[in-house]
This record gives structure tokens, C-alpha cells and sequence, in this order.
């Protein structure tokens, strides 16, 4: 495998010099309010927003984990790329909800409609999901990634990426995050874009390498009774998650609640699902493409999740290394950047302001500043944990702790928009049974091997990720309808312009001078291109 020369190192450090070029810049401003630092003022244009989307969502689970399912036999994980259409759906069903109720957080929404203690368990709820999945994540492919390029040790390169990125994230705020995330998206791009077209034509290009893997390898939809990947219960599981993750999760729908209004957020993740179709053609063919020049003995990996490093030292010429290694730690640091400041959004907004309201708003910037580190800790002690769960394929593992995590949320968050009838027992009950159930499935999970075989606990523990999601999915539906109906109906004034029956003439005529042609036949677009490569892959 080639090293990193000369001119591979200037091209990275001319990255680096722009990126804090432009987190200077925006240090330089004022940070000294809230709004400002967490939501950088709310006056972002829709380019911004919809590259900011896409620059928090792909990062190290797309940049290693992606290829890594390319490179591992795993190809329906593909469906979890193509959710640009619930991006679609956050700016046109979501996102006038959000806008109308001016929140900051998910769990700011969620108090306005089911009250307080709602808002209290999500805040909690969410920011231990973040250690679970983005935050140790991120560290753990920034190991990986750091690691191979550099020489040094996996735990070396993951505390590099924290310290790479906490910088600037902790002194900049949502402001800093944005802007720098916007480089990050178009190095981003460029450079996997080079490696794809390399690494084809080092494969010989697509003919060669489907004849290579076989036409059967790049089948996403497999028989409804594969142990693995069913494809009824991966679209229904799938579908719960990308919700969850697109349209009620905090780290995106800040990104969309910065922008000057509607208008430009929906337009922002517009731009941002049709961003989103990327990383099949930049990350799941790469991954493809490294395991194809394995075959043939042309390279030499130890792992999946190794797949797209080795690649891009293997096929790249000095300076394009150094593009492509610019964006793998551009997109490393996005996403944690990203995961950063949400997390210290949540606890400042959601906890701390709730104890301490009186707390002038310097004071809460500072206390966002501390809850960034210690997220970051709690990440770093959860980072060996992974290595037990991913069973060698990052992407995977994420998509299951994801599913455990998304379905009490997305049934509260669609529920409580769609039926007006849904009250904060429902909600309540629904939180609370899910986090107690997708625990003792995660901690069955790790303790699956010391469990008696055919026992009762072992069969749930080894259930198919996506059944079980399903299944779970359904129990929290029916949980919140029951439990709803046999209380007493939330107050009609309470819910005003929170869901869909009590939406007011003057609101709904608002949202719909809101969005002219152009943004539905946009829409319209992306959704057609999904449709296609869900055929073209089957």
C-alpha cells in the first residue's frame, strides 16, 4: 500500500488552513446569545442549510461503514441510502410544526405537546442515544481512518479526530458549524467523487466489476425469508428509522430550524435529499470496488470497514491522496461537529435552562461548552463496546442500535402530529416502555454468548434486528393509541397549530404561499431518481 508524500501532505494542510480560516472568521463574531450559538441566529439561506444536512449526516458511518457493506456482502443496507425521500418529507410534513411552534430542540416541540416531562425524557433519551451511535461512532471510524492514513495507533486517531474537531466546534457554536460544514460537503464530494472514478477505471469499469461480484451481489432486495436482510422487514424497519433519524432527530432538524424561514428550509432539505443520493455512488461503490481489486489480489485488507482507505491509497496518485484523505477527515469531523453541538443544545436548552432559568445567556454558552466535553468522554469509554457489536462492519452496527432506538420516538413524533386525540400518557408510556425494552434487547445483545442456547432470553437477543424493530414499532403504536384513549383528551388551546386537525386557516394559507412549483417538482425529482436505483439495484 502507498504512504501519504509530500504534496499529499500540502493539499491536506491547505485544507486544514481553509477550514480554520473560516472557523476564525466566524469566532470572530459574536456568539454571545443563545440563538446565535445554537442556532446561529436563524438566518441561514437554503444552500447552506441543505449542504449543512448533508454534511452531518455523511460522515464516518458512510465513509467507512457504507463501503465496508459494499466491500461485505451487505448491499440492502443500501435502502437506508435512499431516505432522501423522508428528507423530502421533513420540509414539507415536519418542518412548518417546528417553524410555527418556535423551538429550538425536538424536546422543546415535544413539551409544547405533551407537556414537560415529554421534553425531559427525550433531552435524556437522546443525548445517551448520541453517545450509543454518532458520537462513538464517529471516533471509532475516526481510528480507523487516522490510523491507516497516518501510521498510528486506533485510539491515537480517534482522540485526534476529537481534538481536530472540538476546537472550533466549542468556541464557534451552530454559526461555526454551518459554515465549516459547507467546505466540508464540497471537499467532501470532490474528493470521493475522484476516488469512484479511479477506482473504476483501476476495476476495469462497471461491466467488469459486475462480472467480477456477480450480478446477484448487487440484488438490495432479498427473499422475505432471508435471515439476514427479509425485504419486508428491512423497508418497514428502515422506514421507522430514516423518520426518526430525518425528521424528529435533533442533529438535522437544527439544521433546517436555522434557516431565515419556511420557504428556505424546506428549499435547504430539498437540496439536502438530493445531496443525500450521493453516497451510493461516492462510499457503497467504492466499498465494491475495493473488494473486486481483492478478488483479483490487487489489494490487501484486513477488514470492511478498511475498504475505503486502503482503496484510496491503493488507486490515487500524490495530491489526489491528499484531496481524498481531506475529505474522509472533513467528513469525520462534520459529523462529529454536528453531534457536538447538538448534544450541548440539549442539555443547555433542555436541562440546564429548566433548572436554572434565570441563567443570563453568556452563562449558558459556557455551560454548552462543558456538555460538549463530556459527551465527548462518554464516547471515547464506549468506543471498545463497538468493536464487540460491529462484528467487522461499522454501517451495520449502526443501523442496529438505530433501530432500537427509533421507534418509540417516531410513533410519538407521527402520532402526536397526526392525531389530534394522542395525550401525554400515551406519550408518556410509550417512552418509557420503549427505552426499557430496547435496553434489555441492546444489553441481551452483548451478553447473547453467555446465554443459554433455545432459552427464551437468547431467542430475543437473537431475533433479526429488523423484525424485532417491526414488531417493536407496532407494540409502541398500539401503546400510545391505548393508553391515549382509555385518558382523558388533551386541551384543544394547548395543541393549537400542533397537529394537523388544529392547524388554523390562517396558518395552513401561510404554509401554502410557502412553496411554488419549483419546490414540488424538485421534490418530485429526487423522489424518481430513488424509485430508480431501487429498480436498477433488484
Amino acid at each position: 500500500m502507498n504512504s501519504l508524500e509530500t504534496l499529499d501532505w500540502v493539499v491536506i494542510g491547505g485544507y486544514f488552513a481553509l477550514l480554520l480560516a473560516v472557523a476564525w472568521w466566524v469566532v470572530s463574531k459574536k456568539t454571545n446569545t443563545s440563538e446565535d450559538y445554537f442556532l446561529a441566529g436563524r438566518n441561514m439561506g437554503w444552500f447552506v442549510v441543505g449542504a449543512s444536512i448533508f454534511a452531518s449526516n455523511i460522515g464516518s458511518e458512510h465513509v467507512v461503514g457504507l463501503a465496508g457493506s459494499g466491500a461485505a456482502d451487505k448491499f440492502p443496507l443500501l435502502i437506508y441510502e435512499l431516505h432522501a425521500w423522508v428528507v423530502i418529507l421533513l420540509g414539507w410534513l415536519f418542518l412548518p410544526f417546528y417553524v410555527r411552534s418556535g423551538v429550538f430542540t425536538m424536546p422543546e416541540f415535544l413539551e409544547k405537546r405533551f407537556g414537560s416531562k415529554a421534553r425531559w425524557f427525550l433531552s435524556l433519551f437522546s443525548l445517551a442515544a448520541y453517545v450509543l451511535t454518532k458520537v462513538s461512532v464517529t471516533l471509532y471510524a475516526g481510528g480507523i481512518v487516522i490510523s491507516t492514513l497516518l501510521g498510528v495507533t486506533f485510539m491515537q486517531g480517534a482522540l485526534a479526530t476529537v481534538l481536530l474537531t472540538g476546537l472550533y466546534t466549542v468556541l464557534g457554536g451552530m454559526r461555526a458549524v454551518v459554515y465549516t460544514e459547507t467546505v466540508q460537503a464540497v471537499i467532501l464530494v470532490v474528493g470521493a467523487a475522484t476516488l469512484t472514478i479511479m477506482g473504476l477505471n483501476a476495476a476495469g469499469g462497471w461491466s467488469s466489476v459486475v462480472d467480477t461480484v456477480g450480478p446477484e451481489y448487487m440484488n438490495m432486495w432479498r427473499s422475505m425469508d432471508d435471515k439476514d436482510y427479509p425485504w419486508h422487514w428491512l423497508v418497514l424497519s428502515s422506514s421507522i428509522v430514516g423518520i426518526w433519524y430525518w425528521c424528529t432527530d435533533q442533529v438535522i432538524v437544527q439544521r433546517v430550524l436555522t434557516a431565515k424561514n419556511i420557504t428556505e428550509g424546506r428549499r435547504g432539505s430539498i437540496f439536502g435529499a438530493f445531496l443525500k443520493l450521493m453516497p451510493v455512488f461516492l462510499f457503497l461503490i467504492p466499498g465494491i470496488l475495493a473488494l473486486v481489486l481483492k478478488m483479483r489480489g490487487e489489494l490487501e485488507w484486513a477488514t470492511p470497514d478498511q475498504a475505503f482507505p486502503a482503496l484510496m491509497m491503493h488507486v490515487l496518485p500524490a495530491g489526489l491522496r491528499g484531496l481524498v484523505a481531506a475529505g474522509l477527515m472533513a467528513a469525520l469531523m462534520s459529523s462529529l461537529a454536528s453531534v457536538f453541538n447538538s448534544c450541548s443544545t440539549l442539555f443547555t436548552i433542555d436541562i440546564y435552562k429548566k433548572l436554572r432559568p434565570e441563567a443570563s445567556e453568556l452563562k449558558m454558552v459556557q455551560v454548552g461548552r462543558i456538555a460538549t466535553g463530556v459527551v465527548v468522554l462518554l464516547g471515547v469509554l464506549w468506543v471498545p463496546i463497538i468493536e464487540r457489536l460491529a462484528g467487522g462492519t461499522l454501517y451495520e452496527y449502526l443501523q442496529n442500535v438505530q433501530s432500537y432506538i427509533a421507534p418509540p420516538i417516531t410513533a410519538v413524533f407521527l402520532l402526536g402530529i397526526f392525531f389530534s386525540r394522542i395525550n401525554y400518557q400515551g406519550a408518556l408510556a410509550t417512552l418509557f416502555s420503549g427505552i426499557v425494552i430496547a435496553a434489555i434487547r441492546l444489553i441481551l445483545e452483548v451478553m447473547k454468548s453467555s446465554l443459554t442456547e433455545g432459552s427464551f432470553l437468547y431467542n430475543f437477543a437473537g431475533m433479526n434486528f429488523l423484525k424485532f424493530s417491526s414488531f417493536f414499532f407496532l407494540f409502541c403504536i398500539a401503546v400510545t393509541v391505548l393508553v391515549s384513549l382509555l385518558t382523558a383528551a388533551p386541551s384543544k388551546e394547548k395543541i393549537q397549530g400542533l397537529t394537523m386537525s388544529t392547524i388554523t386557516d390562517a396558518q395552513r394559507k401561510e404554509n401554502n404561499q410557502s412553496f411554488n412549483w419549483i419546490d414540488i417538482s424538485a421534490s418530485l425529482f429526487v423522489i424518481s431518481i430513488v424509485a430508480w436505483v431501487m429498480i436498477y439495484f433488484s
